[in-house]
């Protein structure tokens, strides 16, 4: 896992937030099975239901390019905040049991399995 560059990857991401409404600008980077990394930062709406996390613009800009397996997913923020409720879904449901590196612009670096972010996660299990 390349830590490192998954979070230079998203703190870079993190620049080019569409955050006029929060102001709080956030950037992921997702690395894929195969070590490819994809970059994605939040994208507010006006009609904020239709906003867009990072970590979702991330994931699915890496779904997008064909890739279905996945390694681990890096979120800068500037407090280090988690994934939200949703972000966490979608990670699961997408990425499954990755390692989420959580990091704030002053440096400081976590790792979290989504295990413990979601646990007794829902998914396709209950759907049968």
């Amino acid at each position: 896992m390349a830590t490192e560059k998954l979070i230079h990857t998203a703190t870079e991401a993190r620049e080019n937030a569409h955050a006029p409404y929060s102001n709080y600008k956030v950037g992921a980077a997702v690395e894929t099975g195969d070590g490819q990394i994809f970059a994605g930062c939040n994208v507010e709406s006006s009609s904020y239901g239709l906003t867009i996390c990072a970590e979702r613009a991330a994931i699915c800009s890496a779904v997008s390019a064909g890739n279905r397996k996945f390694n681990a997913i890096a979120v800068v923020t500037k407090s280090g905040a988690t994934p939200c409720g949703a972000c966490r879904q979608f990670i699961w449901d997408v990425c499954g049991d990755v390692i989420v590196i959580i990091a704030d612009t002053m440096g400081n670096i976590k790792e979290i399995k989504m295990t413990d972010l979601l646990p007794d996660a829902f998914d396709e299990s209950q759907l049968k």
